[in-house]
């Protein structure tokens, strides 16, 4: 991931970019692109969504994980990591069902 985080910074430094890639900004731009990709299921099935344009949902789905992994650098987060410790948070806040014999 460093490398892709890497490429994603040069690519908007490239463009002069990086003076509006603030937390806030960033943490916005997920928003925003999370909406869009909901946005292409809105009135649709699943199936009806990806079958209408699943390239498109690819490319949001994309920009959400291209604004999240400038904002995890931006507050020097270990995305890795994060998503292991909240896996282990996660495992303890819902356990697996005992299943009972009835």
């Amino acid at each position: 991931m460093k490398e892709l985080t890497e490429k994603i910074l040069k690519f908007g430094e490239e463009r002069g970019w990086g003076r509006n890639h603030n937390a806030r900004s960033l943490a916005i731009s997920v928003s925003l692109e999370a909406s869009e990709l909901l946005e292409h299921f809105q009135w649709l099935s699943p199936e009806e969504a990806i079958e209408k344009d699943k390239q498109a949902i690819v490319d949001e789905a994309a920009d959400v994980f291209i604004y999240l992994l400038q904002l995890a650098n931006v507050l020097g987060i270990d995305l890795k990591e994060a998503a292991q410790q909240k896996m282990i948070k996660n495992a303890l806040k819902y356990p697996i069902p005992v299943k009972t014999e009835s």
